[in-house]
């Protein structure tokens, strides 16, 4: 089961909703890369407000992650696309419920 994961939470500047639901569309591809991310959503839970939710085995997956594709262009277009700094947890799985549980 896995037991790391990362919440993010991102709030859109006014005008800059569809940009960012198209660059967490974009990101993707990168996370399929990436052998440690078990499992990534990219959600939208109000008209400007978004966030990322990923899952991990272990701390080295989730570090690797971290430190990725991703968070580099999340962070490299943070002050374009967000009225906020993202709001990043790193949280542990207390229990869960997967097609493979």
């Amino acid at each position: 089961m896995d037991r790391f994961a990362i919440l993010a939470l991102l709030n859109a500047r006014p005008g800059k909703e569809d940009e960012v639901e198209e660059f967490l569309k974009s990101a993707q591809p990168l996370v399929a890369e990436e052998t440690g991310t078990r499992s990534w959503y990219a959600i939208k839970i109000g008209p400007a407000s978004f966030g990322i939710f990923d899952t991990f085995v272990d701390e080295e997956g989730r570090t690797a992650h971290a430190s990725g594709a991703v968070a580099k262009a999340l962070f490299a277009r943070a002050e374009e696309l967000f009225a906020t700094a993202p709001q990043i947890e790193m949280a542990s799985i207390l229990a869960s419920k997967t097609p493979n549980d």
